[in-house]
């Protein structure tokens, strides 16, 4: 059985439909809650896979959460070793980080559901499945570190996605939400979404609920190819 570790930063922000292919292609997931576990003590050489997921704290905040340290030096060793490695959201800030490139506020916050526009770089990677809306929701972005390759943006966001190289995948946006798991965000994340003009509960409860079931059949396909790409 394959053994994949996964950091997780808060329990609402999972592995989604990302979990259900892991556990279909023989998976075993261990799960590292950061700021519980000790990072310290994480050997990131061994796992098969490690996913870092995202959560709504900053990459820049090590002076508030000295764990983050351990997992952008974690994340690091894996990067440089080409091991198969994800980062969604605030775990692809921690990888971009891990290589010198700055971590700095979006024009505004960009949370709802958009359309990737993918480099040719991207086209030709597994990221050509997802021609479907994914969910954004994030405050700040990442440059893209050197050695890293552009593959997806939006209007706001340049950098959506970097590959580092052959098995490193850096996603600011979220491939994994589920039409019953985003009401664990919308909960996690009331405070945020009433600070935020343009977005209310009701409006991503609706848009989920009209693009997840497409997401989750194009996600499926997505991650299977990133998979096969390399195991």
């Amino acid at each position: 059985m394959k053994n994949a570790t996964i950091i997780r930063h808060v329990a609402f922000e999972d592995l989604g439909n990302l979990g259900l292919e892991l556990s279909r292609r023989g998976y075993r997931v261990h799960t590292l809650d950061a700021g519980v576990a000790n990072l310290k003590d994480f050997h990131p050489n061994v796992p098969e896979l490690v996913i870092s997921l995202g959560g709504p704290i900053s990459a820049n905040d090590e002076h508030l959460f000295p764990f983050l340290k351990d997992e952008i030096e974690s994340l690091r060793v894996r990067m440089e070793a080409d091991l198969p490695t994800v980062g969604i959201c605030l775990g692809a800030q921690l990888m971009a980080k891990a290589f010198g490139a700055d971590i700095f506020p979006s024009p505004r916050k960009e949370i709802g559901w958009e359309t990737l526009r993918l480099t040719p770089e991207g086209e030709r990677s597994p990221l050509r499945h997802l021609t479907v809306p994914v969910l954004h929701w994030h405050g700040e972005c990442f440059q893209i570190p050197q050695g890293g390759v552009r593959l997806a943006s939006t209007e706001m966001c340049p950098n959506q996605a970097f590959r580092y190289g052959k098995r490193s995948l850096a996603l600011q946006f979220h491939a994994e939400v589920t039409a019953t798991g985003i009401e664990r965000w919308l909960m996690g994340h009331i405070c945020e979404i009433q600070q935020t003009t343009g977005i209310s509960v009701l409006q991503l409860r609706q848009k989920t609920l009209q693009y997840a079931p497409s997401l989750q059949i194009a996600a499926s396909q997505f991650w299977n190819a990133w998979l096969d790409t390399v195991e």
